[in-house]
């Protein structure tokens, strides 16, 4: 799925939001706290798009996520009068930790409402940058509800996570360190929620068209379940939709940010969408190639690039725009990756009910060079004759290959592996 491509005819030089002096102020103001992160090559990746590919890892910044650029900006810019009166959030995760960090470092009070069940991993985080944390809502909604009450209760300064022209700058900042690690990129590839990473990229690069005299070309991805941009850039408005589950959560926003759409509008040149097989897969990609932790929202980029969404047409940098991934929700991710890539089999196997046919089976497999994992064995399985049973056999494998070699050599042996997807 993607959206229409941005028409090439001219530069877009006069953009909604901050100007690119305001981008830089923000990139300098956030250096008291942000690091500029690595920009790791990947040779698997260049390999397959046959162009040099660079991995942005914004997973190793401070809080794991870009967010602190954009909350510092937003924080530092207050008047006296507002930093006396605290600051509020409402978030599930990075925008949390960022907003924590920022006031800390500023010497703001902050109050951040998360919602009953966040991930302990963040929840523990934010309370260790020193913000106080409220758990409300079981969605989100619930909670950005209460957190506005709560602003209108107290007084306290409400710091979005995206739509806003401060946070837009903060965010921004990353297309100069791009420009001086990669000075020869010509393709951006950057994950989308709300918008407010993208706008910030993308208007910092459509400003300085003129001053590079050359356009960097600016993709987005969102997540198939979640994914706002596409029909809003076709109806021209920001549109809400029912968002479904997706692995991908950081950016499961159902409505674009009014001042993100506006520069998305003019400065993209395309959106496109990936599943949460492709985004399971560069996770174990990004693991295994590159040595990097990153967060699904994060990968979702190199999933674009594994899912053959997007076309470049030379140096690429791809924004790994987070790291924040709870241990237990990455077991599961690994595991759902390995079978997208056919790394992990699970199959079906009615057999008759006598002695000896685990064994025969387990040989077979054996002989395929496979390595069994789990087994489970039932006679209450849908469709079973009385004298069946059924094995549902794990299976580790080399590939889609292997995989389909171990599945042959078992039809050959007589039997009806039913593989379960």
């Amino acid at each position: 799925m993607s959206s229409r491509p941005r028409e090439a005819a001219s530069p877009v030089t006069e953009l909604p939001g901050p100007t690119l002096d305001e981008i830089r102020a923000a990139r300098e103001r956030a250096s008291a706290v942000a690091v500029v992160t690595p920009m790791e090559s990947s040779r698997f990746l260049t390999e397959l798009l046959e162009v040099p590919v660079h991995l942005k890892a914004e997973n190793l910044q401070r809080t794991g996520s870009y967010k602190i650029r954009g909350a510092y900006n937003r924080l530092a810019r207050l008047s006296d009068q507002e930093r006396a009166r605290g600051v509020v959030a409402a978030s599930a995760g990075n925008h949390a930790q960022g907003v924590a960090l920022a006031a800390r470092e500023l010497g703001i009070r902050a109050t951040i409402f998360m919602p009953i069940g966040v991930a302990l991993p963040k929840l523990q985080a934010t309370r260790d940058y020193g913000a106080d944390v409220v758990l409300h809502g079981h969605v989100v909604d619930e909670t950005l509800q209460a957190a506005a009450e709560f602003a209108e209760r107290t007084g306290a300064v409400i710091i979005p996570p995206f739509d806003h022209p401060d946070v837009v700058a903060g965010q921004g900042g990353i297309a100069f360190e791009i420009l001086e690690q990669v000075p020869d990129v010509t393709d951006v590839i950057v994950p989308i929620g709300g918008g407010g990473l993208i706008a910030g990229i993308s208007s910092a690069f459509a400003q300085l068209e003129p001053e590079l005299g050359r356009r960097v070309r600016v993709v987005g991805v969102q997540a198939d379940n979640a994914a706002a941009y596409p029909p809003s850039l076709a109806a021209g408005e920001p549109l809400a939709i029912s968002t479904g589950p997706t692995i991908a959560d950081g950016i499961a926003v159902g409505r674009p940010g009014a001042l993100n759409f506006a520069i998305v509008r003019d400065a993209v040149d395309d959106v496109v969408t990936v599943g949460d097989d492709d985004t399971a897969r560069a996770l174990v990609v990004l693991l295994e190639r590159a040595k990097l932790v990153v967060e699904p929202a994060g990968a979702v980029g190199v999933a674009a690039v594994l899912a053959e969404k997007v076309t470049v047409s030379g140096p690429t940098v791809i924004l790994l725009s987070g790291g924040n991934i709870d241990p237990m929700v990455m077991e599961r991710v690994i595991s759902r990756g390995l079978a997208a890539s056919h790394r992990y089999l699970k199959v079906n196997i009615p057999l008759p009910d006598r002695p000896g046919q685990l064994a025969r089976i387990a040989e077979l497999i054996a002989e395929a060079n496979a390595n069994v994992v789990e087994v489970l064995h039932t006679r209450h399985g849908y469709g079973l004759q009385i004298s069946e049973v059924e094995i549902e056999i794990h299976m580790e494998t080399r590939g889609a290959e292997h995989a389909e070699l171990v599945l042959r050599r078992l039809r050959d042996a007589g039997y009806s592996p039913r593989v379960d997807e």
